[in-house]
């Protein structure tokens, strides 16, 4: 009703501001006093940008994924390491996150979406510090407009590195600068998409260790760039994840979680994961 309000006093010129002003100026003169205009935006109070709403998605954000943050519990497992940055921002007032498409002179995946990231370097502290660096070489993401949140549970990669998933917030503001060996493309997604798509599919699968499951598959149509693409495997996995721990509501499609206990639920899914792959490669020997 507020913004009703304020758009009928502006239309009709007749604002608080300027009534308060008047009756000022006729208590000063003791009479009548001349009629002061005040000038008003053309625009509604709701539709003005909401600092306090976005600071609000943003804390309502930060506070479950800190209660899902495994910090290093399994930063010990003896696989190669590797890292993504999942780079969540506010636009409009809902969290987007920002997703790439590979190089196609790439020998490993080329045109696939996915995250930032890449194999850790002997240089690197942490699974943290492996995510930073390679966001800041493939899409010029300096690490000092980053706010790290957490570590989620990791992923294993069909190479069985050990991917951990870093989730930070970056500035809506950011404008991407791709490497063009490693980056084709950049684009952001509603982080509800990955809870509530418009086109998905669900594909089976099984690994080399033998463990299977169902891959997420997503497919979205990004109408700023008028461009539409594929997200599946570790990368959809990732995301449905995030978007699971952030909003904490059922999806529109199934998934291999115990969504009542999804924090004990997702480890243990992939403490199952990683035996299957020890086993495999015990029976190997």
């Amino acid at each position: 009703m507020a913004a009703v309000e304020r758009e009928d006093e502006e239309e009709s010129g007749e604002t608080s501001c300027g009534r308060g002003r008047r009756c000022a100026q006729r208590l000063l003169a003791g009479g009548a006093a001349p009629a002061v205009t005040v000038a008003s935006p053309a625009v509604t109070v709701a539709a003005l940008p909401s600092f306090a709403s976005r600071r609000s998605v943003k804390e309502k954000a930060r506070r479950r994924l800190r209660e899902f943050d495994v910090g290093d519990k399994f930063s010990h497992l003896p696989l190669p390491k590797a890292s993504v940055l999942l780079p969540l921002m506010v636009r409009a007032g809902r969290l987007h996150l920002l997703l790439t498409v590979r190089a196609m002179q790439l020998r490993r995946s080329p045109g696939q979406v996915c995250f930032p990231g890449g194999k850790s370097e002997a240089t690197d502290k942490d699974e943290i510090d492996t995510a930073l660096r390679e966001a800041q070489e493939e899409v010029g993401l300096q690490p000092e407009k980053v706010e790290v949140i957490c570590r989620l549970v990791p992923g294993i990669d069909k190479m069985n590195h050990l991917v951990t998933p870093v989730v930070a917030f970056i500035e809506d503001t950011f404008q991407p600068a791709p490497n063009p060996e490693e980056v084709s493309d950049v684009f952001v997604v509603p982080l509800e998409y990955f809870v509530k798509p418009l086109n998905y599919k669900a594909l089976p699968y099984e690994t080399s260790s033998g463990y299977v499951g169902w891959l997420h598959c997503f497919t979205y149509d990004d109408q700023e760039h008028k461009m539409s693409y594929k997200i599946w495997g570790l990368t959809a996995h990732f995301a449905v994840f995030l978007a699971l721990v952030i909003f904490g509501k059922r999806p529109t499609f199934e998934v291999n979680y115990d969504l009542d206990n999804l924090i004990s639920s997702s480890e243990n899914n992939f403490m199952n994961l990683y035996s299957s792959l020890r086993e495999r490669k015990k029976s190997n020997l």
